[in-house]
């Protein structure tokens, strides 16, 4: 099963680091948004998005991807990475993939290190996430969506 990720990790790089756990246990083609912008997904049996939040949402490359290069009936997952968890960060990039007739296989999310706005005047939030713990749910929660569909 050929999968690819297309993230976008910034700042403190949390949800490369999800990727990269997933990346050393599993066979998958990461590509970054920002190096990159001809992704081309067609051959891909399923497609990860993955960034961190930024403003209560997916980046707006990921989206932008996303509303782009989602084709109908593409198998898609979501990961990433936040200050805080809540679940409203994934009604953009969600309502997008529905909208071009994706199909969403799973949602994972961490924490991750947050030093946006007046939080780098405490010293950030989640400090210390990911955790290794957290970079291995990431990698469990892949296996089973790529178990899942074969």
């Amino acid at each position: 099963m050929n999968v690819a990720i297309i993230y976008y990790s910034r700042h403190h790089g949390n949800t490369k680091k999800l990727l990269d756990g997933i990346k050393y246990k599993f066979d998958v083609d990461l590509f970054d948004v920002c190096q990159n912008d001809n992704i081309d997904i067609s051959k891909y049996d399923i497609v990860g998005l993955a960034s961190g939040i930024y403003y209560s949402k997916f980046n707006e490359r990921i989206i932008e991807f996303a509303k782009n290069n989602i084709t109908e009936n593409k198998n898609v997952f979501l990961i990433y990475t936040c200050g805080m968890k809540s679940k409203r960060y994934i009604k953009e990039i969600e309502k997008t993939v529905l909208e071009k007739s994706g199909k969403i296989l799973g949602i994972y999310s961490a924490l991750g290190f947050d030093t946006f706005g007046p939080f780098k005047l405490i010293g950030g939030l989640a400090k210390g996430h990911p955790s290794e713990k957290e970079i291995q749910k990431a990698a469990d929660f892949y296996k089973e969506i790529i178990y899942k569909e074969t």
